[in-house]
């Protein structure tokens, strides 16, 4: 069963840096698209940034230049450097895997339990 693992997340002060990374295990056969996603409370689950098996990446106007995703496809990890921190930043934060092709199905999409990014002072 594929299953997705964050880590990373916690209190950090405004301006402060984290990075997050996310696992998949399980019997994976490729993934086709890794992202973050984040929801701040009483907003909904927005998109932070995604990128492609072959390295291609979106971002949210909101964290473009200070948010850099990336993805290990040998580990099937994809990792979230947040620099510049702000407040507005404060959410769990989620893993998601999309177009997996696995052991379980052809093409999979799956989610981690979240982590939470607190950024204050």
């Amino acid at each position: 069963q594929v299953k997705l693992v964050e880590s990373g997340g916690g209190l950090v002060q405004p301006g402060g840096s984290l990075r997050l990374s996310c696992a998949a295990s399980g019997t994976i056969f490729s993934i086709n698209v890794m992202g973050w996603y984040r929801q701040a409370p009483g907003k909904q689950r927005e998109l932070v940034a995604t990128i492609t098996r072959g390295g291609v990446t979106n971002y949210a106007d909101s964290v473009k230049g200070r948010v850099t995703i990336s993805r290990d496809n040998v580990k099937n990890t994809v990792y979230l450097q947040m620099n510049s921190l702000k407040a507005e930043d404060t959410a769990v934060y989620y893993c998601n895997a999309a177009g997996v092709h696995s052991i379980d199905a052809f093409s999979g999409d799956y989610w981690g339990q979240g982590t939470q990014v607190t950024v204050s002072s």
